[in-house]
């Protein structure tokens, strides 16, 4: 009679109890994976927001870099002998900004007055010659071949990041005459940009603070 049970069961297939336990152990091992599941996607987001800040970052500073020299009334000076000296340009830089209408009379540190400026271009020059002069011929050409003498434009960004964490192109700016725990931008030039999301990343730090 044993026997007879034992084989119907067999053909049966699992218990009530069996299907309880199995499905149990999968519910556990489902709620572990799905933490490290979410944790590796906002990983991802993170690397790439560090690397779009890093990128924006970088073209900002090589924006600065041009500027040195481009505006009579934006040329960092020192004094020697009692008379004022230009300051040299940083040896990375290979060309001047020949448009100094895109600067404002309160935007004397010379940085991008904003990130459509760095996706646009700037019509620049080879250092050495008169970025001021008149009479200049527009070109739409890189700025790659420096022995040319016509104007080039310059290009500092391919296109205007969008922030991982938001999905919008919406980033918190901050000029040079700002602190770090300024939160409105005075829109006078854009010295450092952020993450316009509150959130927190695995380190615990807000991306805001990034």
């Amino acid at each position: 009679m044993n026997k007879g049970i034992q084989r119907l069961r067999a053909v049966g297939g699992f218990t009530l109890f069996e299907l309880v336990v199995t499905l149990t152990v999968l519910a556990i091992l489902v709620m572990g994976t799905l933490p490290l599941a979410t944790n590796a996607v906002k990983r991802d987001r993170e690397l790439r927001l560090r690397e779009t800040l890093r990128q924006m970052r970088l073209a900002i500073d090589e924006f600065h870099r041009d500027t040195m020299g481009a505006c009579a009334n934006g040329t960092t000076q020192n004094q020697a002998g009692g008379r004022p000296q230009p300051v040299p340009a940083d040896p990375r830089s290979r060309v001047v900004i020949d448009d100094c209408s895109i600067f404002d009379t309160e935007n004397l540190d010379r940085y991008p007055p904003d990130l459509q400026t760095l996706v646009d271009g700037v019509k620049v020059r080879q250092r050495g010659l008169n970025a001021t002069a008149a009479g200049s011929v527009f070109s739409d050409k890189n700025a790659t071949d420096l022995n040319a003498t016509d104007e080039i434009k310059k290009v500092y960004l391919r296109g205007l990041p969008v922030d991982p964490m938001t999905g919008e192109s919406d980033w918190k700016f901050r000029s040079s005459y700002q602190t770090a725990d300024d939160e409105n931008w005075d829109e006078i030039n854009v010295f450092d940009v952020r993450s316009a999301s509150d959130e927190k990343g695995l380190n615990g730090e807000k991306y805001s603070d990034w």
